[in-house]
């Protein structure tokens, strides 16, 4: 199996590359009312938006440039993905908009890629079309949040989607020439199975479509959100606890994908939010410290 950055030194050879998050003011359909209210319940975007996205200047432009001044420091050949990472990025503007926001980021120094994240229900062939049309310039990586392949998940945590639009976006998204990952969560409220039962079903779920990446991470507590309320009212209890618990859930994970999806590559498997924010579970880990005892 490839690590990540072996994934993305076939794009990029012998460039180190870093993502830079960009906030470039989206909404989501179940946040605005276009499907729903309140989004999904374990949502706080403050919990991992960089610091760099939220000061001065918003533009597009003027935040990459901040996270660059923020890496440089340390690597002065480092060169850039920009990162749509805040909310749903192919929603809620028209195509001339999303163009010109695209457009703005590749246009910046040093930047010598585009990751969008986004959800499967908002990803309409004419954006695809656009989106291709930018790729032929640089490369543009997908990324949607699809978090469970049960649809009593994704209901239990007021997703608004199917996982049948799973399906059917990655499968247009692949058809039109992108490069696609997923994002999932392990330890999210909805069925009467374990945690690890539900990871692998979904793990074997996602390994049947035609993506390249994944993300995996345990579920967080986040202060201020619909699961905070319902953690503190006794309403819900943490399925993975410990480290320990989701370390081996981790280990199950790159078994099954070893045999089955050897091609997959798994970016991460850690969250890591703002220890402020956390209520449970604190581990206290760092990325590199999880993985190191992975």
């Amino acid at each position: 199996m490839k690590t990540y950055s072996e994934y993305l030194s076939g794009f990029f050879p012998g460039i180190k590359v870093q993502k830079l998050s960009v906030n470039a003011g989206f909404s989501c359909p179940n946040r605005d009312g276009t499907i729903g209210k309140g989004g999904c319940i374990y949502c706080l975007n403050d919990s991992f938006t960089p610091g760099y996205c939220l000061e001065g200047d918003d533009s597009v432009r003027a935040q990459l440039m901040r996270g660059k001044d923020f890496f440089a420091r340390k690597y002065p050949q480092m060169k850039y993905l920009a990162y749509f990472q805040s909310f749903t990025n192919t929603h809620g503007r028209d195509l001339d908009a999303l163009r010109s926001l695209y457009a703005q980021a590749l246009a910046t120094d040093d930047v010598v890629g585009m990751v969008v994240g986004t959800r499967p229900d908002t990803i309409p062939d004419e954006v695809l079309r656009m989106m291709k049309e930018v790729a032929d310039e640089k490369p543009v990586f997908i990324e949607f949040g699809v978090e469970s392949a049960h649809d009593e998940v994704l209901h239990a945590i007021n997703r608004g989607h199917t996982f049948s639009q799973t399906r059917d976006a990655v499968s247009r998204a692949m058809d039109a020439g992108m490069h696609v990952g997923v994002h999932m969560i392990a330890g999210l409220p909805g069925l009467d199975i374990s945690a690890k039962e539900e990871a692998l079903q979904s793990m074997e779920a996602i390994c049947a479509l035609p993506i390249e990446t994944v993300k995996w991470h345990q579920l967080q507590v986040i202060r201020g959100t619909m699961l905070h309320r319902l953690y503190e009212s006794g309403q819900f209890a943490l399925l993975i606890q410990t480290v320990d618990e989701y370390l081996d859930i981790c280990r199950s994970l790159l078994s099954y994908t070893e045999e089955h999806r050897p091609d997959l590559v798994i970016e991460r498997f850690l969250a890591s939010a703002p220890p402020a924010l956390v209520v449970a579970p604190s581990w206290g880990l760092k990325n590199y410290e999880f993985m190191h005892r992975l």
